[in-house]
């Protein structure tokens, strides 16, 4: 049994970890758990990069916190101005206990102004969704990508291809681990 833990305790961030590592290894059987890990960057990065940082710190913190397992997952959601608009994003980053790192990205989207505006007011992107369409706690449940497509695309389906993207390097480890 494989120990898994996601640098989180929301459960679609731990159901989509479990969802992208049953894919790619369906003859393995894990053991998969949430713990609270700080991302070091703002609640809402602004930026890719401060968004692929807070990933990675989270799955490093998350190793720090719960060092028994044999990977630790880090999930970061985030915007960038594009063109006076906000794309929002996600990034996985996988680490290995070799300390060997697997990365994944989602596809973007482009969020509506109402919702923009607050966040670049300074509300954190599931705060300013649930306060645009009326929501509550919509970041563990669809998440804003689930309220725009009406569930044809929830939080958890966003998460798990990005999930399976960074196992690549552990599906394949004599083309990418040294």
């Amino acid at each position: 049994m494989k120990k898994i833990v996601v640098a989180s305790k929301n459960p679609v961030k731990i159901s989509a970890v479990e969802a992208g590592f049953r894919k790619m290894f369906p003859e393995d059987q894990f053991d998969i758990i949430g713990v609270p890990a700080q991302s070091n960057v703002a609640d809402q990065p602004m930026t890719d990069s401060e968004t692929f940082q807070g990933a990675l710190n989270r799955a490093d913190n998350a190793f720090i916190h719960t060092p028994e397992a044999e990977y630790w997952v880090g999930i970061e959601g985030g915007v960038e101005e594009k063109n006076g608009e906000l794309e929002a994003f996600a990034w996985v980053v996988i680490r290995s206990h070799k300390k060997t790192y697997g990365k994944g990205r989602t596809s973007t989207f482009f969020l509506p102004t109402q919702v923009a505006e607050l966040v670049k007011d300074g509300k954190e992107l599931g705060h300013a969704s649930d306060a645009v369409f009326q929501e509550d706690n919509s970041k563990q449940k669809q998440g804003t990508i689930g309220i725009l497509t009406n569930n044809v695309i929830d939080r958890k389906t966003y998460y798990i291809d990005p999930v399976v993207i960074a196992l690549i390097p552990f599906k394949n480890p004599t083309l990418y681990l040294k």
